[in-house]
């Protein structure tokens, strides 16, 4: 993968556009999605597909390409709006979608990734049913707090290395990506990107842990429960050791890095700070109001981040392996993401009123209450293919988009959009960031992971027959 330099793509085109703009931003008129046609979602339509679609069809065109492919549905969205609408509304929109969505969630997702990749668990143990098991408890209670990247890029290594002297370990890591990388990650904002997006558009801290923390807890000890039996049956049945352990043993187990976990409870209080502090002082940027608060968090986020990587043993990044492509190819492509998202939420918030009627009918019932379980399947099926991030932005603004009402007097939908964005992420590797970051490393540690549609089956054997449960439980 390139340097990050050469894959300004959607980020270089964005700061040319305000650039060019700058003088007319502030005075620009809000965007009104009832006056727009579907054709504006194209290009969002068209990044997503490319994600989903490229990296299996032409992989080898992808992976040094992906940043061209960013910038040109970027392009795609942005030049014509601003000949059609205008550069002051343009420059607005997409200056509101750069500092008050995309720079904190990109922020927060590094320092999660810099923290955790300097955190390495010295020592082999020796995977067992109830070890492996074990393992993905603490991560999945890892998850709300540390990220399911930040989880994720802490665990899988060490989980890889107490199984690496077994035959059968794909299902391990696929239970893995299950848990620890989407489903763990449904408690506080902190745990995965669509609750942060949601908790920047200003849901409370710990509303997801009060209103889907039992949805939460069943999905996951029903995970745990059918990996133990699964596992224990590979290990007594099926179970073909390649001999040795090729790990060696070590005196004990321990961490280096430890103050990678100092500086992480310094993240975590960083973001709840922002999320209960208020404060009048507040800058008023090319029409978007950048208050105070934020703008501690995220300078905080970044000086973490640099003290992480000063602070952390060379040796420990060695052992981690630890890079940055994974973080830059998110990092690229959620730029573009971000941007051409604009027209789409605009639509949505249009509702009835908007070109996306259809979409609003479906999940609304007859008498014009929305239908939490319409919106956990739907904000599920799309987060599954497509990524839960937009996924949840999408349909948070279906429902209303203030925050307020859907605390309150709309909680069941909330909570449903959700448990949908989160859970649901985990049926396919482009479902959430982490899945294909889990599968790259397996792959690189000689774990034969199963093929998109493998993978698949899996989730719709395991994951589907639980969400079933979960719809049949409700949302409150």
């Amino acid at each position: 993968m390139r340097a990050w330099g050469s894959g300004r793509g959607a980020f270089a085109l964005a700061w040319a556009v305000l650039a060019a703009v700058q003088p007319t931003l502030a005075q620009a008129a809000s965007l009104d999605g009832a006056a727009l046609s579907v054709l504006w979602g194209a290009p969002f339509a068209g990044l997503l597909l490319s994600i989903a679609l490229l990296p299996l069809v032409a992989p080898g065109f992808w992976h040094p390409h992906f940043g061209k492919v960013t910038a040109f549905w970027a392009l795609a969205f942005l030049l014509p709006f601003a000949v059609g609408f205008g550069p002051g509304l343009a420059g607005g929109a997409v200056v509101h979608a750069l500092l008050a969505e995309y720079l904190p969630f990109v922020l927060l997702l590094t320092a999660l990734y810099t923290v955790a990749g300097g955190i390495y668990i010295r020592g082999n143990l020796h995977g067992s049913p109830g070890l492996n098991t074990g393992l993905l408890a603490i991560g999945a209670l890892l998850a709300s707090f540390m990220g399911t990247t930040g989880a994720s890029m802490l665990l899988i290594r060490p989980l890889i290395r107490a199984n690496d002297h077994r035959r059968h370990r794909a299902h391990v890591v696929v239970f893995f990506i299950f848990i620890v990388s989407n489903a763990g990650g449904a408690l506080t904002p902190l745990g995965d990107p669509p609750l942060f997006l949601g908790f920047l558009k200003g849901v409370d801290f710990f509303w997801t842990l009060r209103h889907i923390g039992g949805h939460t807890v069943l999905l996951v000890v029903g995970l745990l429960a059918i990996f133990y039996a699964l596992d224990t049956f590979y290990c007594r049945q099926r179970e073909e050791p390649l001999g040795r352990d090729p790990t060696p043993d070590t005196p004990a187990i321990g961490f280096e890095g430890r103050i990678n976990g100092v500086l992480l409870v310094a993240v975590m209080g960083l973001v709840l700070l922002s999320g209960v502090w208020t404060s009048p002082v507040a800058w008023d940027i090319a029409g978007t109001r950048v208050g105070l608060p934020a703008l501690v968090r995220d300078a905080g986020l970044v000086g973490i981040t640099l003290l992480s990587l000063w602070l952390t043993p060379a040796r420990v990044h060695a052992d981690n392996q630890f890079g940055w492509a994974p973080m830059q190819e998110v990092a690229k492509l959620f730029a573009g993401i971000f941007l051409t998202i604009i027209p789409v939420i605009a639509m949505l918030q249009a509702g009835t009123q908007g070109p996306f009627a259809a979409i609003v009918d479906a999940v609304t019932r007859p008498d014009g209450t929305p239908d939490p379980t319409m919106y956990f399947w739907a904000t599920g099926l799309l987060s599954s293919f497509l990524d839960n991030a937009p996924t949840y932005l999408v349909f948070f603004n279906t429902a209303g988009g203030d925050p307020a009402v859907l605390m309150h007097t709309l909680a069941p939908a909330l909570a449903a959009i959700s448990a949908g964005a989160v859970f649901m992420g985990a049926n396919t590797y482009i479902g959430n960031a982490p899945n294909l970051m889990v599968k790259a490393i397996a792959e690189d540690r000689g774990v034969a992971m199963p093929s998109f549609f493998a993978y698949l089956l899996w989730s719709v054997s395991v994951l589907v027959p639980l969400f079933v449960l979960l719809a049949w439980w409700g949302f409150d």
